[in-house]
């Protein structure tokens, strides 16, 4: 039997006692969580300590949506989501070629519209930068792929090639492809050539995803688009004892206009949920990308963008409807990406239509479906969600005010005034699972943390937030990141809380950000990380 005793303060995140001055594991587990007289005595002399000092305990954070082989990748690229201007994009991109001479093609994820010339990418900036070998760089939303003239050639791209369901081959007035490829262009003409992997690269992409996490604080994810490549990666790992972390997936249904297809993609699912249901890799549910993005101008809208762009739908209700329905049928839990407020608003409707039909046939069965996003959300359908049980799966880290001129010039200063409403969903009873949505911004769970506390940028200080007034307080913002994002992945009997009986999954953090205010979290570091009772990550010194 192992014995741990935690002296310090302990932040729980359970309802029933926020606060704690120690806590016993035992095999694992919380067996004692309260006054540290008490725990001493429980916990006896042959027993290892952990003096937290002048820091803090907080679970294991829960990241509410991820992508995690995306994410090991992206660490192999050039790193873009931190240039501002084309000439940092330019000198970032010359740093990776450098790095990587003998690389067949440039691979980079994470630029933002805002520091593009014009918001508008085309294949001549990046012919200027590298005209000799074809060059693929993902958007931050990881909704558009930007190409050089010798990417479109090497896809095959010509001013006849149809755009896919879904998508767009971005084009000139002549009919000229500009090098920008919107939704399913990207996903599948560039992604099936630019993200080749091995078992070998996606074993390694998963390992490197899961070092960064622990290293973190994160201690499990709801996996947002899995295919069995992923699903694969994420069992071989866990058959190797290599797996000191929760995922939760979800099957990515794709988007083919073939009515069968569609339907036998969720049966699949439906497959992998029987195969997978229990350990450390289990599949829930699907997920629908119903409709792009507000900066790529695909977002599904009511009202068009402030450039006339329309916001039309990835996802037609026509088509979206059955899917979720036989998804439903299965018992398989919905988590739908919907950006716009026609997309929320399509999503809401056919959940709806989703209750009814449960109620009539008796199945009370909890499904705790979900959206993804919600960055602009008309007012009369916030309270919506929480009667049908849907819970708001939000990341802080797109509120980030460096990153959202474009976003708020495209919806106009009216409509952003309105968006990434968290308090309004509270306000209604609604769960709100906050999370990173990995690669398309960082992992890093503090620095999330400090943008939900203040809605400031925190690589940016003088960048001005948008609606500071949307802020939440910092335990209710960590609250949101462990208990509510493991609850809302049907993880709340195991993880999300320090409560007797719980996995102790925990963090040690060198600095109480709880005492010292929110701007301690860009300076505060992870000092341990705990899985199952087990240090799975301890910081140098």
């Amino acid at each position: 039997m192992t014995v741990s005793l935690i002296r310090g303060p302990i932040f729980t995140s359970d309802p029933s006692g926020l606060w704690a001055e120690a806590m016993v594991v035992r095999d694992g587990e919380v067996a004692f969580v309260g006054g540290a007289d008490e725990a001493v005595a429980l916990a006896g002399t042959e027993v290892e300590v952990v003096e937290v000092g002048d820091g803090v305990v907080v679970p294991g954070f829960f990241d509410g949506h991820a992508h995690l082989l995306s994410a090991g990748s992206a660490l192999t690229k050039a790193v873009l989501r931190p240039c501002t201007s084309m000439d940092e994009i330019e000198a970032e991109l010359r740093r990776w070629v450098a790095a990587n001479p003998n690389a067949p093609r440039v691979l980079g994820v994470g630029w933002v519209f805002s520091a593009v010339p014009n918001a508008t990418p085309t294949r001549q900036l990046l012919d200027a930068i590298v005209p000799d070998k074809p060059v693929y760089l993902d958007a931050s939303d990881l909704h558009s792929v930007w190409c050089n003239t010798a990417a479109l050639e090497e896809l095959g791209i010509t001013a006849d090639t149809p755009d896919p369901i879904g998508g767009e081959i971005v084009r000139d007035a002549d009919g000229v492809a500009t090098g920008h490829l919107q939704e399913n262009a990207g996903y599948m003409i560039a992604w099936p050539v630019i993200n080749q992997a091995s078992d070998t690269d996606n074993d390694r992409y998963l390992q490197a995803a899961v070092h960064a996490y622990l290293s973190s604080g994160t201690t499990g994810a709801a996996e947002m688009a899995c295919h069995r490549p992923n699903i694969e990666a994420f069992a071989r790992a866990e058959a190797r004892g290599e797996l000191p972390f929760t995922i939760v997936a979800h099957w990515l249904i794709e988007r083919t206009d073939d009515a069968e297809d569609e339907l036998a993609q969720v049966r699949q699912a439906a497959e992998m949920m029987a195969q997978y249901s229990g350990g450390r890799v289990r599949v829930a549910g699907i997920k629908l990308v119903t409709d792009g993005t507000i900066d790529g101008c695909t977002a599904g809208m009511c009202h068009p963008l402030t450039n006339g762009a329309p916001g039309e739908m990835v996802w037609p209700r026509e088509r979206l409807a059955p899917v979720m329905r036989l998804a439903d049928e299965l018992g398989l839990q919905i988590a739908c990406h919907a950006i716009g407020d026609l997309a929320v608003r399509t999503v809401l409707d056919v959940y709806e239509g989703l209750a009814a039909a449960r109620a009539d046939r008796g199945d009370t069965r909890e499904r705790r479906h979900r959206i993804e996003h919600l960055e602009y959300v008309d007012a009369a359908d916030v309270p919506r969600l929480a009667p049908l049980g849907v819970t708001a799966s939000m990341q802080p880290v797109h509120v980030d005010p460096a990153y959202l001129d474009n976003w708020i010039e495209l919806l106009g200063d009216e409509r952003a005034q309105r968006g990434f409403a968290w308090p309004e969903y509270l306000e209604h009873g609604t769960t709100l699972a906050f999370g990173t949505d990995v690669p398309t911004a960082a992992h890093h769970a503090l620095p999330n943390m400090y943008i939900a506390a203040t809605r400031r940028s925190p690589y940016v200080a003088e960048a001005q937030p948008l609606r500071p007034d949307f802020a939440l307080p910092l335990e209710e913002s960590i609250v949101h990141a462990t208990r509510d994002s493991a609850w809302a992945s049907f993880e709340e009997g195991r993880r999300g809380t320090l409560s007797v009986g719980m996995a102790a999954d925990f963090v040690v953090l060198d600095t109480n950000p709880f005492r010292e205010g929110p701007e301690s979290l860009l300076t505060a570091r992870v000092v341990r990380t705990v899985v199952d009772g087990a240090t799975a990550y301890l910081a140098e010194g």
